[in-house]
Formats: structure tokens, sequence, C-alpha cells
């Protein structure tokens, strides 16, 4: 399908589908979403629970990888270990990322070298890309997963369930609660009837 960057209502970029008017990211503004989703209501409430690591994260959807980035960033800013993995079907093109603006909207000096390294950063393997941050990403389906209680925290950046259906399953949902660890933490944008249902 056609891909095409804009810019959402915070100045951040993110990837927009036309064909079915679904963007990677909120188009009320990517990098304010990936806080208040992921890193707040997610890293943040897991570390305000559980004073332990490293804290073992699974994204399902790691597309720009701008989750990731922020997490990196984080992770550095208030010493955390984190062992990261990103699961990701259809990888986002070097023209892509290139369009992506990100690394200018942090105030941290690396943070386009952090972008880079996590894109660069080979498939299948695991990275130590920093002292307290470590990095896979694995380029397959979701229903290829086959790990079991190894996370402590899962962002599920799927599409929209009106757009991605098979993502929001019951028999999805329970493969994620089998891949976390006892006491872990699910998060995701989505808050639809549907999903809190199926939940």
């Amino acid at each position: 399908m056609k891909r095409e960057i804009i810019t959402t209502s915070d100045g951040s970029t993110t990837i927009h589908i036309p064909e079915w008017n679904e963007q990677y990211h909120s188009k009320h503004g990517a990098v304010q979403e990936a806080y208040h989703v992921f890193i707040e209501s997610g890293l943040f409430h897991f570390i305000s629970q559980f004073n332990k690591t490293p804290i073992q994260i699974l994204e399902i959807g790691f597309g720009t990888g701008l989750n990731a980035l922020i997490t990196f960033l984080e992770a550095e800013k208030n010493n955390l270990s984190i062992d990261y993995t990103g699961v990701e079907a259809y990888p986002v093109s070097e023209k892509e990322l290139e369009q992506l603006n990100y690394s200018a909207l942090f105030e941290h000096e690396k943070a386009g070298t952090y972008f880079k390294a996590l894109h660069q950063a080979s498939w299948e393997t695991t990275h130590q890309l920093t002292d307290f941050f470590s990095f896979e990403k694995q380029q397959k389906f979701f229903q290829e997963i086959v790990a079991t209680q190894e996370f402590d925290l899962i962002y599920f950046d799927a599409f929209a369930p009106e757009k991605q259906a098979e993502m929001w399953t019951k028999t999805v949902f329970k493969k994620m609660y089998c891949l976390l660890k006892e006491n872990g933490f699910l998060v995701t944008y989505c808050a639809k009837g549907v999903v809190k249902r199926t939940l």
C-alpha cells in the first residue's frame, strides 16, 4: 500500500496510509501520543509499581521506531536498564525514515544517532546499544512469536481494529497475556468498547 509522510498537530511527523485513511501515530501528535500512552501509562507506571531492572519490553508494531527511541532516551535519563524487542512485519523504508523529523524534536544531542542505530541494527540479532539498553528487531508477524512469559511490559501499537481486525481478537490478547510475566502490563492507544470487552 502507498505510504506518505504527514505532519501531526504537535509538529512531529508520522506515516499516513491513504487507502486506509490511517496513520502510524495519532494525527493529533505523534510524540505526544507516544509519551502519554507508552511512556507515562506504560514504562513509568510499571516503574512506580515495581522497582526492578532490567525491564523487558515487547513492542508489537515497531513501525517508525518512535516508541523505541523515546524509551531509549528515558532509560538513559532515568538510569533504567531495558531489554527492548520490537516486532514489525512491514519495515519502514530508509527513504521514509529520512523524512521523519524525530531527531530534531528532542533536546538530547545524540537523539539522531540513537534513532539511526535502532533502524540500522540488523534484524533477528540482539544488540547492546549502550550499557543500559539492549535491543532486538524481529521481522515477522505477531502470530509467529513463540516466546512465553518473557516480558514485563507490552507496547501494543497495531493499526486500529477497523483496519486490522485480526490483531484485536481474543486469541491475540490471550497470546499477549501468555507473553507477559506475572504482574506484567499491556498498554495500547485504543480504548474502543469492542477492545475493552475482548480484554
